[in-house]
């Protein structure tokens, strides 16, 4: 690894009616107030109106924050795709880092993450372990492919990175085309192509996130909305040559059949595959 400083960056967190106060204010300062690498601005994009109690949150941690805290408001709801874009245009420094509302930032993730970024990389992601309602209880751990040959095999199957972990630089984000509303497949589709068109990625696989499984969660990923947005992605990538022949039938088998099976068989694939139980050795 370089021993160049890590860069400065921008928190990119955005935020809409359906999020938790709470949490909002839990994610925040996890990310910003507990770093031991603290970012050197914050960008809170509001995708549409919010509750008065979360909007009193968030403006009452912007008021606290140790570092600058820009807010861009979007007077509608627009979606994640139109407000990350939104965001990343505000953010003033070419290295960013994404956080979601209802997740929690372990102290050490940026000091961990921002050297990868400072040796020449232009994508780093990390761990996450995954929680119900209490911090405490840990349900799942996702461990990431590790290395550029290895997380671009993996790609052609399955997102191989978590997306509120990501730390990245703007002008490879750009020149892979930005992100672009694909249900709740945005993040795939767009480290897909930064990956195609030559960006130099890396993870780590040491949990640096905890991440808030609600009770929706599986609900959310099946149905024919997600099976549309599926077969777009998998066109996508078929037409771009990111994937071979035999590997977009197997895509479509495998990952469109898992948007129709019932909810149920969908969490188990996914516990099974995905994000497995943590070994009762970790102590987590």
């Amino acid at each position: 690894m370089s021993e160049a400083d890590p860069p400065s960056f921008s928190l990119l967190l955005p935020y809409y009616r359906r999020d938790d106060p709470a949490f909002f204010l839990r994610a925040f300062r996890s990310t910003v107030t507990d770093q031991t690498l603290k970012p050197a601005q914050v960008v809170l994009v509001q995708d549409g109106e919010v509750p008065d109690a979360l909007a009193t949150v968030v403006d009452e941690s912007a008021a606290g924050s140790p570092v600058p805290v820009d807010i861009v408001r979007l007077p509608t709801n627009r979606g994640l795709a139109t407000a990350l874009e939104e965001g990343l245009r505000a953010c003033r420094f070419e290295v960013v880092a994404r956080m979601d509302a209802d997740d929690i930032s372990l102290p050490h993730r940026f000091e961990r993450q921002l050297p990868m970024l400072a040796s020449g990389l232009d994508l780093v992601g990390a761990g996450m372990l995954e929680f119900e309602d209490e911090v405490g209880k840990v349900v799942g751990r996702r461990v990431p492919p590790v290395g550029q040959e290895s997380i671009a095999k993996y790609a052609r199957f399955h997102d191989p990175f978590n997306h509120p972990t990501v730390v990245y630089r703007k002008q490879a984000v750009a020149a892979a085309g930005g992100y672009r509303d694909l249900g709740l497949m945005e993040d795939y589709y767009l480290f897909a192509r930064m990956i195609h068109s030559g960006a130099k990625v890396g993870n780590v696989a040491e949990p640096l996130v905890m991440y808030r499984v609600s009770s929706g969660a599986y609900a959310r990923r099946g149905g024919l909305n997600q099976l549309k947005a599926e077969l777009m992605l998998q066109r996508a990538f078929r037409r771009s040559r990111f994937t071979t022949r035999s590997q977009f039938a197997r895509n479509i088998a495998v990952r469109g059949g898992y948007r129709l099976v019932p909810e149920t068989l969908r969490r188990v694939a996914y516990r099974s595959l995905i994000a497995r139980p943590p070994r009762t050795d970790q102590g987590r």
